[in-house]
Formats: C-alpha cells, structure tokens, sequence
C-alpha cells in the first residue's frame, strides 16, 4: 500500500512561502489534505505489526514516506529513525517522540485491516502514535525555512522497543537523539477518552514499573508431615501476602506503591509439599525517589517473611521504567498549542495511571511532557489498551497531529521563562 501524498505535501521542505502564522492558521485544512494518506498509512502499520527490535518494516515505510515528500532522515542502530528540521544549530530544539512496537497478542478486533501475523498486534496503539509523529513531520516541514531563519529547529524521534525491559528509549538517548534538545512531548492512545480530547496532567502521569521474582527452596515431603519439612507452599503464601502488606507500611502512602502479584506456582500434587515455588510479580510507584531507593526494601521484606520456615530465598528484582512526571511549563505549552490549533474545549484533564511508559528515561534527561490522545468514539463501545479487541477512532490521527504541531511550535515560539 502506498501512502499518497500530494504535491504541495511533496513540496514541504523547499516551499519558502510557507511562514508558521500560515502553518497555524491553515493548520485544519492541511490535516484534512493529510488525513486520507496518513489513515491509509496507519493501516499498513497496523495490518503489518512487528514486535521490540524487529520493527524493520515499520521503520522503512516512514523512511518511504519521508523521502517522497523530500524530507531527511537519520536511520538509528537496528531500528527507529530521526528527523531533524530547522536549524542546524539551533537555539531552541524541541523534540516529539513516538513508539513502533506492537505487542506478543493475537488481534481479535475484526477489522478488515486486522494484523495478518499471528500472534502479534498494535494493541496498544503504537500505530497511531507513529503516524500522528509522521503527520507532524509532513507539516512542520512546510515551515523549516522559517524555523531555520529563527535558529529553531523541531526534532521527531521514531523510537523503537517500547514495550520491553529495557526499553528503546535508552538506546536512543544513548544515540543522541535528546543531544541540543531543551524539551520533549509524546502522546498516547487512551481509550477511555472521546476523540477530539487530549489529556493533560502535571506531575507523575504514569509509574516506575519493576519486575519482581521470587524463588523459594527446601525440603519437601508428605503433607501429613508438615513439620519435617520446610512446608515451602506455606512459605510462598506468607510472602505473597505478608510483603505487599508490609511496603504499606514501610513507604510513604503518597508514592503509591503496588506490589502485585501475577503468577504463583508450587507444586504438582494434593498431597506433596513442593521442593520449590516462585512467584512473579510488578511493583508500581509514582514517585521517583521511592523508586530508585526500594531495591534493598523489597530483599528485606522478602526474606523477614520467608526466615521463620528456613528456607533458601532468591529475590530477582528487575528494574523496568521510572515515572514519567510532565513538567509544568511543558504542559502549559500543550495546551496553549492545543487551544490554538483545537480549541480550549478539546482539553481534558487525565487521571494518574500505575502503567509503565520508557518515554520516563527522555523526561529524566530533558523537561517534557506526555498527553493522552482520545480514542474513544463518542457512543460507541469502550475498550482497553492491551485488549486484542481495541479499536481506535481514526479522527484521532488529525487531533495527534495538531497537538503534535500546536505543541512545538508553542514551545518553540514562546519559550518557559
């Protein structure tokens, strides 16, 4: 499938006649030029899902699309790519980043576009994500030669591997994709929202997210004789239940931790106490600094609870993601761009969510900001994220792309004292 795009849209990079008072003005129009092509777009991507690291053809249809419209690009290690307009050097850089990766689940949305590989699908949404950042591209390039005569320049940042540990956002920091940038924005799918809303929040919007495994060892026997065993099944319940109940009373409540567990697994039989157990579980906190410090809590929780039956303990404490805490005057700049190019009415404000997001690792680097994109048709069905029913709401593209282009500009044009 090929992505439409028209002449003026082609033109984008050289049109000199293009200031960004008529970007703004003119903003609605050229959505709905861009619309058709980006929704067929997003199709592709999403009939075509690739999992973490493997996003290689994603990542050559932006490039396609990209160089049609005569618009340079920088391919990143593996997979993912930047785009750079505006100046070279430029005083201000404000970056917009968006995710490739789909999810290890088999669609089950009907859709005529449906994924066509088993076992993988956009669940989540990065499809829209990675074509809202593509539609930015396209129109922020019809302003370059004034962001270049300004000293400003707009960096957009495909990053691939979001939805694994470690994320994609680590390595392309490591590339430089947040080098000479002094702010950056992401959006994501929310289905609970109505299309044409974006949510705003400062502060903590989503949480660290850590893994968390624990293996028990010891002797095992007849469940007749408890007492010369170490009764591990036993052992495993007093951690599963004693250590969530103890991080409640061993951190500040206002960091919401959670602790949650989601597989248990000791033993094959009724009747025989098991040699050895493992539980596995998340730990979600929403402040940053509980976060880096509760590594050597959660090992002394889990053994204190484990210690009274003697058996061996392996605690396997996998740090994911910190927070994503949005920057004030970030968020002030979404929705002064928002208002402008939307309307104030397509602000919402958004709740706090226990999700992991590593666009957390930018905004640990660089202020910045995360909004979540409506998706939700007014009326219809609710869904989601990670259901292999999700269903989007396509308008969502146009509004992805405005609050992308209203947010830079913003940002760019009246900076944060």
């Amino acid at each position: 499938m090929c992505f439409s795009v028209s002449s003026s849209a082609r033109a984008a990079s050289s049109d000199p006649a293009t200031s960004i008072d008529e970007l703004l003005s003119g903003l609605g129009a050229l959505v709905a030029e861009l619309e058709p092509g980006l929704i067929a777009f997003r199709r592709d991507v999403h009939a075509h899902p690739e999992l973490a690291h493997e996003e290689t053809r994603t990542t050559t249809r932006i490039a396609e699309v990209l160089a049609e419209a005569g618009i340079a690009f920088t391919t990143l290690r593996g997979t993912g790519l930047l785009v750079d307009l505006g100046a070279a050097r430029p005083t201000r850089r404000v970056a917009l980043r968006a995710d490739l990766d789909a999810l290890p689940l088999t669609e089950r949305s009907g859709l005529p576009f449906a994924s066509s590989w088993p076992g993988v699908s956009h669940a989540c949404g990065h499809d829209v994500h990675t074509t809202v950042l593509l539609g930015a591209a396209l129109a922020l390039a019809r302003v370059e030669a004034e962001l270049e005569a300004r000293g400003l320049a707009v960096r957009c940042i495909f990053q691939p591997a979001e939805e694994v540990f470690p994320g994609g956002a680590e390595a392309v920091i490591e590339q430089g994709a947040l080098d000479g940038v002094d702010v950056v924005y992401a959006l994501h799918c929310d289905p609970t929202l109505e299309v044409g809303r974006v949510g705003l929040r400062v502060g903590p919007i989503t949480a660290a997210s850590d893994h968390l495994e624990v293996r028990l060892r010891g002797a095992g026997g007849h469940t007749s004789r408890p007492h010369l065993t170490q009764d591990l099944t036993y052992a495993l319940a007093k951690v599963v239940t004693d250590v969530p109940a103890s991080l409640s009373r061993r951190v500040d409540p206002r960091s919401v931790v959670a602790l949650v567990w989601g597989k248990i697994s000791a033993g094959d039989a009724a009747n025989v106490i098991p040699e050895t157990g493992v539980a596995l579980g998340t730990v979600r906190c929403l402040d940053a600094e509980v976060w880096d410090a509760i590594g050597p809590l959660l090992q002394e929780l889990v053994h204190a609870a484990a210690a009274p039956f003697g058996v061996a303990v392996e605690v396997n404490h996998e740090r994911g993601v910190p927070p994503v805490v949005n920057d004030a005057a970030a968020v002030a700049s979404l929705r002064s761009g928002i208002t402008a190019t939307l309307g104030a009415e397509a602000v919402a404000p958004t709740p706090q969510s226990l999700g992991g997001e590593d666009f957390s690792w930018m905004t640990r680097h660089v202020p910045g900001a995360l909004a979540r994109l409506g998706t939700k048709t007014p009326g219809g069905p609710s869904y989601d994220l990670h259901r292999p029913d999700l269903v989007v709401d396509e308008r969502a593209i146009g509004v992805g792309v405005s609050t992308f282009v209203g947010a830079a500009l913003q940002a760019l044009l009246v900076p944060a004292p």
